[in-house]
């Protein structure tokens, strides 16, 4: 994706104006217990139901309680907003925080840059300590400073300088005398999931956000990115079943409605392959009708030992350590996987066959057994490739990984160790 092109701050003497945000308005107490109010209705909700609560009170309201939510629910609410009410939303928020918004718009939806807020505390190199100090004594009114960030000219990041330092220096000292030089910054168009892998060792609280240039374009606070990667992950085991992440526990039943049947309709689908398959055998079954007890469990051990190996692929790719590099090794561990498992819990289901037809008096219980053992064996080692081709395939198409993996899945192992299972028996009891 090409870098975003915002508009850095437009002078460092600014001390904060433009993108460096001087501090919007005070809100009046009740328009701030207002904005209080509709932020704990609209927080835990989608976008879509988010909107439809701030379309029914006005504009400033509205505004007031985005700029209590983090900049990425902030913006996806905006979103669900038509055009006109979008505009009057925007018109009634302060110009920086309404520049900030319409710069991270600009921004990839998984990257850095939709979660920025506006850059505030930003000094030239050749300020002093004394003047700095004034100056923030009226920004902090308005404003959570942690750090002051030391630009160029033409807004190129320069240093950093913590508090602790700043209140230590001699007033007339230059911020260029005591900032850190070459800090630690994140690009606004970064993967969320490369950034957290950035920021593992250096907790800090607020991370400056740049643009290809190297020139300051926004602030994101360290809470906001875990939150974010949280959310992320959290939403994986419910895409993996085709629940989209904008579902919540209180989203109505129609829209979950909506969600949700497509999937199903898709999962019921690919069941009516495994049935054909079973349909395709139906004269071994009605031959040897011991075979139908056992199907299900075939189905149900292969399904959780792809499971796993699809929970482990997963769980690689979301913290980079699955390169393409590395695929066919995993491929081939969990081969191994499979082949081991298969063989201790196939000893058991075969055993299980040989009972169970020697006390329904059946004359091929030895050979009964024998096939459960290796369609056991074979069905996991297959589910266990299958775990990481799935998800493999589906991101190299440009899927999500986690998207209704499962159901894809599911299919492939049941046909296969069906598949397997009467396949076998056919051939090998007579």
């Amino acid at each position: 994706m090409a870098a975003p092109t915002p508009t850095p701050p437009s002078s460092p003497d600014a001390g904060g104006a433009g993108p460096a945000g001087a501090p919007g308005p005070t809100i009046p107490a009740g328009a701030e217990a207002r904005a209080r109010a509709l932020h704990e209705r609209v927080m835990s909700r989608a976008p879509s139901e988010a909107r439809k609560i701030l379309s029914k009170v006005s504009p400033a309201d509205a505004a007031a309680c985005l700029k209590l939510l983090n900049p990425t629910q902030a913006l996806e609410i905006l979103d669900a907003f038509d055009d006109p009410g979008r505009a009057a939303v925007l018109a009634a928020t302060s110009p920086a925080k309404r520049a900030q918004w319409e710069m991270n718009a600009r921004c990839r939806r998984d990257s850095v840059g939709r979660m920025m807020e506006p850059p505030i505390g930003v000094f030239p190199p050749d300020i002093t300590v004394a003047a700095a100090i004034e100056r923030l004594r009226e920004m902090v009114k308005q404003a959570l400073i942690t750090y002051i960030y030391v630009i160029d000219a033409v807004g190129v990041l320069r240093g950093v300088v913590v508090m602790r330092d700043l209140m230590l220096a001699a007033p007339d000292a230059r911020l260029e005398e005591i900032m850190i030089r070459e800090p630690f910054f994140l690009k606004a168009w970064t993967n969320v999931a490369d950034a957290m892998r950035e920021v593992l060792s250096r907790h800090y609280p607020v991370y400056p956000v740049c643009d290809n240039d190297g020139r300051l374009v926004g602030l994101i606070r360290g809470f906001v990115l875990f939150e974010a990667r949280a959310i992320e992950i959290s939403a994986q085991p419910g895409r993996m079943v085709g629940i989209g992440q904008e579902e919540r526990t209180t989203t109505p039943w129609q829209r979950s409605l909506r969600f949700r049947h497509p999937w199903l309709q898709l999962n019921l689908a690919t069941a009516f392959m495994a049935a054909a398959v079973v349909g395709a055998f139906q004269g071994t079954i009605d031959r040897i009708v011991l075979l139908a007890a056992f199907l299900p469990v075939l189905a149900g051990q292969s399904g959780n030992t792809g499971c796993q190996a699809m929970a482990v692929t997963i769980r690689g790719m979301t913290l980079g350590e699955l390169r393409q590099s590395s695929e066919r090794r995993l491929v081939a561990k969990e081969a191994l996987l499979g082949l081991m498992n298969g063989i201790f819990v196939g000893l058991t289901a075969g055993a299980g066959m040989y009972l169970y037809a020697r006390f329904d008096g059946s004359p091929s219980a030895l050979m009964l057994g024998l096939v459960v053992f290796l369609a056991m064996l074979a069905s996991c080692v297959v589910s266990g490739v299958m775990g990481v081709l799935v998800p493999v395939t589906l991101k190299r198409l440009g899927a999500d990984p986690a998207t209704a993996s499962s159901i894809f899945l599911t299919t492939a192992t049941d046909v296969a160790s069906m598949g397997i299972f009467l396949l076998l028996a056919t051939y090998m009891v007579k």
